[in-house]
């Protein structure tokens, strides 16, 4: 039942990852379900560039700009940048493309961009396939690195790679402390 995959979501970070790779198929699979989210004029504004070949490159990059652009340069947290791709199968940089009319408001594009991300998000979970959403201060130069369209701007970062440990069950409130019935 998709309940069950929803309450199982968890972030999983690359840390926790293994070895195994994530086949161009199911990766696929998790792109088509991002592609079925709920879009307001049908603007469709989620953008996806998948980092397999490249993801070592781009991690680089980050890194390279954390060290050229920061007041307070830690060689660990460098290295803790490019660590996070290396540890990772696959990385989606997760993008939004702003309807060039601009007939919405523009968090209406970038809430419809998330719910493409739970979309994602849900699919890795029923594969077993570990991910999470990051959005660094270093997504800024992230145009430098990408070809981005006019209008396309990056969101953060949807880190994937299986995992072998069972995640910790899921905490929430009980619903009832967050609705109000009128």
């Amino acid at each position: 039942m998709i309940e069950d995959i929803i309450e199982k979501r968890r972030s999983v970070f690359p840390v926790q990852y293994n070895d195994k790779p994530i086949s161009e198929n199911d990766i696929i699979k998790i792109l088509e379900a991002a592609n079925w989210a709920p879009t307001h004029k049908k603007t469709e504004p989620w953008r996806f560039k998948v980092l397999q070949e490249k993801k070592l490159e781009f991690g680089e990059f980050l890194a390279d700009k954390y060290e050229e652009t920061t007041n307070n340069f830690s060689a660990f947290k460098k290295n803790k940048i490019t660590q996070k791709f290396e540890q990772s199968a696959c990385v989606i940089a997760i993008c939004m493309k702003r309807d060039e009319k601009e007939r919405l408001p523009e968090w209406e594009e970038i809430a419809s961009t998330a719910m493409a991300v739970q979309n994602m998000w849900l699919v890795a979970t029923d594969l077993k396939i570990g991910s999470y959403w990051s959005s660094p201060s270093l997504i800024k130069y992230a145009d430098e690195f990408f070809n981005l369209a006019e209008g396309e701007k990056c969101l953060g970062f949807f880190y994937m790679g299986y995992f072998d440990e069972e995640l910790p069950e899921g905490k929430r409130e009980p619903i009832e402390h967050k609705v109000e019935w009128l």
